[in-house]
């Protein structure tokens, strides 16, 4: 972390990015592991863009975390090789801070599996930026590859709160309208509005040429709905309560979850999106595994 950004921040503050980090670097260790571990490691994901050691190349551009972990040699492409841009596009909506049992909300699932994005792309010598949206675009930092900039990202998604209503098509296009190069965005949301409107930007962003990775990021209970009896449902962002028996209503519910989730696993591969449904009972470094399982199909 550097000190400019020490320098401004709270001690309570400055914990805070130290936590983030550490559990950053964690997942990343993880993930690695993972990587390791499975028949996944082939490095065609964009945060590992290596290629094999052939000879003529030199030595001393070695990976040797990357050898420590597949026995393999392999060096980092040069800059003019991969060129990646990245940006975390991160949902600041009220119901992202939902959590009905597990440790993080969704939102504090979205900004750890951020921070070890981010720091997977720093590490790569890739420039990472940030942008933070409800209704419409709130935050943002320009993307920046120097290990300094992590500590100015990290603190960053430690002050922000999810309180906002969303509008995630008019963000994206906003967003659209602010990338000068093609890049890789990587967004993080529980996509609780109408699919129309979300899907056709998501395309625009894909069509405008941009790598677009898209997190869907519920809590483990809106997946699995362990509710009994008659309960009392709350809409964080409108305030509207709806009173239902939980029993008569489950089979019903996750149907159309899993029709949710299927219109937009099928319009995303339509559209080359890589679409990953994830919730927060999966460990972090599991779900870096499943973005990669899914983008070595694409390969």
């Amino acid at each position: 972390m550097s000190s400019t950004v020490e320098k401004y921040l709270k001690p309570d503050v400055i914990r805070q990015i130290s936590r983030l980090d550490l559990r950053a670097q964690f997942v990343v260790k993880g993930f690695f592991q993972g990587l390791h571990a499975s028949p996944y490691h082939g490095f065609s994901v964009e945060f590992s863009e290596h290629r094999k050691y052939t000879p003529g190349d030199d030595p001393k551009d070695i990976d040797w975390l990357v050898y420590a972990k597949t026995d393999k040699y392999y060096i980092k492409k040069f800059e003019a090789e991969t060129n990646i841009t990245g940006y975390l596009a991160i949902d600041l909506s009220k119901s992202m801070g939902f959590t009905y049992r597990q440790e993080f909300t969704k939102f504090e699932y979205a900004i750890s599996l951020a921070a070890a994005l981010c720091y997977l792309m720093i590490h790569q010598q890739d420039p990472c930026g940030l942008i933070a949206f409800d209704e419409k675009i709130r935050q943002s930092i320009p993307p920046k590859s120097k290990r300094t900039h992590l500590g100015n990202l990290l603190s960053l998604l430690t002050r922000l709160e999810p309180k906002g209503e969303t509008n995630i098509a008019q963000s994206m296009m906003q967003l659209a309208a602010m990338l000068r190069h093609t890049s890789l965005v990587m967004i993080f949301s529980d996509l609780l509005e109408e699919p129309e409107q979300v899907i056709d930007s998501l395309r625009r962003l894909r069509h405008s040429g941009h790598d677009v990775i898209l997190f869907h990021i519920l809590d483990e209970a809106e997946v699995s709905f362990p509710f009994d009896g008659l309960m009392d449902f709350e809409d964080v962002e409108t305030a509207e309560h709806l009173e239902v028996d939980a029993n008569s209503i489950r089979g019903e519910y996750l149907d159309e979850l899993a029709k949710f989730r299927e219109t937009y696993r099928r319009e995303c591969s339509k559209s080359g999106i890589d679409y990953v449904s994830i919730d927060t009972s999966m460990q972090f470094d599991k779900a870096l595994l499943e973005y990669l399982v899914m983008r070595q199909s694409r390969f």
